[in-house]
């Protein structure tokens, strides 16, 4: 079992910036990848960055130069640096971590999920 808990949502103006942190703990040995994901009220859930263990990043498209998932290996910790926010920002985020082969997720964790607001 993998056990994941972020910290740094809250409430920030347009144009602002908010580092979110996911500290992992448990059987971390057998993750390969984690992310984040975020959701908005009456939206699905949607992938916003994540990070392989090479160093391998993929981001979705509407926070591309904006967002970035830099990783601390020796401290557990993957980060989400939101800058430039906006109000379509607006969602509750989540830490993930897993494994995956080939494209096969073979495990899947999440964390509580952390609120970010965006006001305009």
């Amino acid at each position: 079992q993998v056990q994941l808990v972020e910290s740094g949502g809250g409430l920030v103006q347009a144009g602002g910036s908010l580092r979110l942190s996911c500290a992992a703990s448990g059987s971390i040995f057998n993750i390969n990848v984690m992310g984040w994901y975020r959701q908005a009220p009456g939206k699905q859930r949607e992938l916003v960055a994540a990070i392989a263990d090479g160093g391998s990043t993929n981001y979705a498209a509407s926070v591309k130069g904006r967002f970035t998932i830099p990783k601390d290996n020796a401290k557990n910790l993957v980060y989400l640096q939101m800058n430039s926010l906006k109000p379509e920002d607006t969602a509750v985020y989540y830490c993930n971590a897993g494994r995956q082969v080939m494209g096969v997720i073979q495990s899947e964790y999440w964390g509580q999920g952390t609120q970010v607001t965006v006001s305009s």
